[in-house]
């Protein structure tokens, strides 16, 4: 499937279009569970990421960046296995969801608690990384670890368009490719890093077409369609377990919302454009398929839509009562497991002039 759909010739993967209709021919085997997992968990994604919104705007949460019209990224989590290593940066909810992390933790993040970086240790997901693009050379550095260590295990590393411009990314491409790192580079192309368009992000037509420079397969794939994601995941994530190599996956998609809540989008694009993406909704698209397939009903959908608000209103309720009790000094605690001489004398700062005491 990656060469037949080479970025040097301009095609992309798409099994699903934005009206629900299926290509067979390239259609995944996947069960009615996983095909509802992957509707469950786009819906349970959007609506807490709804209710981030609110939280931010009333004041109870701080500055975060909306996954709005990025649901369909969830299909990266189920083609994965539970021993991979997934790296994501701050738009990747959806897919930390379907691997399992607590909605709690997303909300703490942004409420600027570090507890919420603690991951539970059955579960293979790195912290949430703010910075542009690093946490791909972490990413590799696991996949060659892995390696060493003679495990079958796959690291994927999420980033955006703008992470492609940052020299991070292109070291662990070429280290990923030298030694045939078992590393997956997924790139959401969500055609704005900011207010700086795809188009003068890079002159190369295709992102994925930058894999070829590195010696392994790229693949774009539209990013609103789940079912593609998922193919092109699986396959990616098969040949690296089986010693063949990284792949770069480009997947086309689009930030419906602002960059992040401190942004406003209506400075730098057009309403029509946002329209033509609103009419390529990847719940929507997926929502039509299931209803064809005889899943999907009004009562799963009622149904569902009270699950998610429990659950939802739980995790706020369980983030809140944490972030209440988050001390300033906390934010030394993850740092280091010794504490550099510098930090102590931070902390000591911090005791004498906020008051704050260290337990």
């Amino acid at each position: 499937m990656i060469e037949h759909f080479n970025p040097l010739e301009g095609k992309f993967l798409q099994i699903l279009d934005k009206d629900g209709a299926v290509d067979k021919l390239l259609e995944p085997k996947l069960s009615s569970a996983d095909l509802k997992k992957i509707y469950e968990t786009m819906v349970l994604t959007r609506m807490a990421d709804t209710k981030a919104l609110a939280l931010q705007r009333s004041g109870r949460m701080g500055t975060f960046a909306q996954v709005l019209g990025q649901e369909a990224q969830v299909a990266v989590g189920l083609a994965m296995q539970k021993q991979d290593w997934f790296f994501p940066s701050f738009r990747e909810l959806g897919i930390l969801l379907c691997r399992g992390s607590p909605l709690e933790s997303f909300y703490l993040v942004f409420m600027g608690c570090e507890e919420g970086n603690r991951t539970p240790k059955e579960i293979n997901n790195f912290p949430v990384s703010v910075p542009v693009g690093s946490q791909t050379v972490h990413a590799v550095g696991a996949a060659m670890a892995a390696q060493i260590k003679k495990e079958k295990v796959v690291s994927v590393v999420a980033f955006g368009d703008g992470g492609t411009s940052e020299g991070d990314f292109h070291e662990a491409m070429n280290f990923a490719g030298v030694f045939k790192a078992p590393c997956i580079f997924f790139c959401q192309n969500n055609q704005w890093a900011i207010s700086t368009a795809r188009k003068i992000q890079t002159a190369a037509k295709t992102i994925a077409q930058k894999a070829v420079a590195y010696g392994f397969p790229g693949i774009q794939v539209d990013g609103n369609d789940p079912l593609a994601i998922y193919a092109a995941m699986k396959e990616a994530v098969d040949n690296a377990r089986q010693g063949k190599g990284p792949t770069l996956i480009e997947s086309l998609t689009y930030r419906i919302g602002a960059h992040t809540t401190a942004d406003d989008p209506t400075l730098y694009r057009s309403e029509k454009e946002v329209k033509y993406w609103q009419e390529r909704d990847p719940i929507k698209r997926f929502k039509i398929y299931l209803q064809k397939k005889g899943i999907w009903e009004k009562k799963y959908e009622d149904d569902l839509i009270k699950k998610c608000t429990k659950q939802i209103e739980e995790a706020v309720a369980k983030a809140e009562k944490v972030a209440k009790a988050t001390k300033p000094e906390d934010m030394f605690k993850y740092m280091y497991e010794t504490l550099t001489p510098e930090l102590k004398e931070q902390l000591e700062y911090l005791h004498e002039n906020l008051g704050a005491k260290e337990e």
